[in-house]
């Protein structure tokens, strides 16, 4: 049995906007879903549909074996955190917290019990008896969430719950919140624009793109080896040289390029490939070293040359841009140690290289 179930959902708009479409998961008990895309490509949607909070065009959702699908929002066992929260003013901390479950006609005694027990958990007994004004940003992250959890839902749904916060705050609360779902081992299906939060607290991650789930993996298979080239450019900081493929089996593959023969690893069904067909090949930054054009070889590896045209420091961290050829450039992220006393500087040629088992060739179309 799975927490929860999206069986080829689909969700159109008045007028013919497909705002989601034959969206196909399953989840486990306890798993941490992040979902991750560009604004409009349908997550939030996909989480309100989740939440009973938009109608399902086509499509059933299944949440532990019973079918939710036309279920209204108030009979899922489901809750749902807002970016801004949605407090109300008038009421304390406290009152905020019992809230949901007198709507729900829990007995008083049983309201309490909950109550205290969250409010302990979340330590927000300091401000139980303040109001929304009075609370920081922090203190309104933490009462949001505990008012989601004090219903002890199957799922709890958390669209952009954390992109009002600044920076530091924001890193914390995100480190809380993994660790009190590991505690209650509630299932999280969390929404976010941000791919650092996404793969630094998702089990797996869903990236979506204009309402099409373009690949579901668990977070380092996702920055490594992406599926799609929306996802090849969406994900991580990868270096993309275009060709078309000449080779594929199922370890390796081998793409024809402007620079050369190149490598990597086939993130599709290589037997179903066709020789010629439009591919690309990907390799992330972290596995890319910039080197003195000429360097010796070190093992085998598979290397484009070029000429540096920028180097930016922000910290330990080193950005440098190369331009291959007229029409391309590549951005690369990496450690100012492993540039140190390199002689890289702009207007140096370079040769960029990397291990072949480290980079994924994606088809193109």
């Amino acid at each position: 049995m799975y927490d929860l179930e999206l069986i080829k959902l689909r969700k159109v708009y008045p007028g013919g906007t497909v705002a989601v479409q034959a969206f196909d998961l399953r989840v486990e008990k306890g798993e941490f879903i992040s979902f991750v895309g560009p604004s409009g490509c349908g997550k939030t949607t996909t989480l309100r549909m989740i939440a009973g909070l938009e109608d399902i065009t086509d499509g059933n959702l299944i949440i532990r074996d019973k079918d939710f699908t036309r279920v209204p929002a108030e009979q899922r066992p489901t809750a749902t955190i807002f970016q801004n929260y949605a407090l109300f003013p008038h009421m304390t901390v406290r009152e905020n917290l019992a809230f949901g479950l007198e709507v729900r006609k829990a007995p008083a005694a049983d309201t309490k019990r909950r109550v205290d027990a969250i409010i302990e958990k979340l330590e927000l007994g300091a401000v139980a008896g303040a109001r929304e004004r009075s609370l920081s940003g922090g203190q309104r992250q933490r009462v949001a969430l505990a008012r989601g959890l004090v219903t002890e839902p199957d799922i709890l749904l958390l669209d952009e719950p954390l992109g009002a916060l600044d920076a530091n705050l924001r890193k914390s609360i995100q480190e809380e919140l993994k660790i009190l779902q590991r505690e209650l081992g509630i299932t999280f299906v969390f929404v976010t624009h941000a791919q650092a939060e996404a793969l630094s607290m998702g089990d797996r991650v869903v990236v979506m793109n204009a309402g099409v789930v373009e690949q579901i993996s668990a977070p380092f298979e996702l920055y490594t080896r992406p599926k799609s080239p929306f996802v090849a450019r969406f994900i991580g900081r990868n270096k993309i040289i275009d060709g078309t493929l000449t080779e594929a089996g199922s370890g390796a593959a081998t793409v024809k390029t402007r620079f050369g023969a190149l490598k990597g690893v086939p993130t599709f069904d290589a037997s179903a490939a066709q020789t010629g067909a439009a591919a690309m090949v990907v390799a992330p930054s972290e596995y890319v070293s910039v080197l003195p054009t000429g360097a010796p070889m070190e093992g085998e590896t598979d290397s484009v040359s070029g000429e540096v045209t920028a180097l930016d420091a922000v910290g330990q961290v080193v950005y440098v841009s190369v331009r291959l050829d007229d029409t391309q450039s590549v951005r690369l992220e990496t450690y100012r140690e492993k540039v140190s006393g390199q002689s890289i500087a702009p207007g140096a040629q370079v040769d960029l290289r990397w291990k072949p088992e480290r980079a994924s060739v994606v088809l193109a179309a």
